[in-house]
Parts: C-alpha cells; structure tokens; sequence
C-alpha cells in the first residue's frame, strides 16, 4: 500500500472524526446518553482503524469495519426513532435511559427557532425562566436528527468499503512478500 492511500485514509478519518465529535456535542447539549455512549465508542472505534491503517495492522481495520456495520445499523435505529416508525417515538425517553426528560437540543435550537420563556409567577430570577414553546423554525429537529443520521449512514459506508480496501491491499502485500520470501 502507497503513501497516497495511508493520506487518503488518513483524510476520511479525520473527516470521520470531526462529523462525530460534532454530533457528540449537540447530544451532550441535549443530554441524550444512549447516543452520547454510541459516540464515544464510535470515536474511539475511528481512532483505533486510523492506528491499523497508519501501522499496517489488518486485524484493527477489521474491527473498524465490523463496526461500521454495527454503526450503519444503530443510525437506522435512530433513523427510526425520530421519525415515529414503529413502537418508537421520539418523545419518549429512551435515549436518555429513562433518567431525565431532556430531548434533542435541537428542539429548541434548530434553525431559526425562537423560543418562548415566561418566568415562573413569585419568583424573579433570571434561572427561572420556564420554556413555553418554540416557533418559527425553518426544519423540524426531528429531520435535523436524521440529517446527520444519514450523513453518518454514508460516511460509514464509504468508510466501510475503504476499509475492506485498505485490509485486502495488505493482506494482498503480505502474501507477496510471503512469495518472495520463499523463492
């Protein structure tokens, strides 16, 4: 394998990275700790194909790559649960594991969104402020969510076929060094 494909690997991973950092910090925002976790692990998960790639380590790259498929699946999940399909619905709590009920910050926050406060009567403080309701937005959240749902979705696809790629271009570089070895 080439410089040009350890840069190019190297390119997507970062990009990789920084679409999930971002999504990270918009479900910190919103509390949403069944994502939050998913993040994490993603992130770490990128990390460690970065490292196989970068070491010529194909066992690592497969582990990435089972968990782009992993990854596919759980943004269908959530796919699916913003959209309503099913027994699923987005108002529920379970990606909050049931402890808070703290939704999508982007409820509240999308696009040209403005929220209505009122303070709460006897009390004149500005931290008591309760939330009336949001107006104007120029995209439901919920299609906001599945926005980056989708864009995680193909993402991880393309870095899925890069990766088979990259583990077939080593294990084939490998076997010719074999080959040479031997004769």
């Amino acid at each position: 394998m080439d410089v040009s494909h350890w840069i190019i690997g190297y390119c997507c991973c970062t990009l990789w990275l920084l679409v999930a950092l971002e999504r990270q910090v918009f479900d910190f925002l919103g509390y949403q700790w069944a994502p939050i976790l998913a993040n994490f692990f993603h992130i770490i998960i990128v990390i460690l194909g970065l490292f196989g790639t970068i070491q010529y380590r194909p066992r690592y790259i497969v582990v990435y790559t089972v968990w782009m498929a992993l990854w596919v699946a759980w943004n269908v999940f959530i796919i699916c649960y913003y959209l309503d399909v099913g027994d699923l619905t987005k108002d529920s709590d379970l990606l909050t594991f049931n402890i808070s009920a703290h939704h999508s910050w982007w409820s509240e926050h999308g696009p040209g969104c403005v929220r209505r406060e009122m303070t709460q009567p006897g009390v004149g403080t500005v931290d008591s402020q309760s939330y009336i309701s949001v107006m104007g937005c120029l995209m439901e959240y919920q299609y906001i969510e599945v926005l980056q749902s989708g864009t995680q979705i193909l993402i991880a696809l393309l870095g899925f076929v890069y990766a088979c790629y990259v583990v077939s271009a080593i294990t084939e570089e490998e076997d010719s060094c074999e080959y040479y070895n031997l004769t």
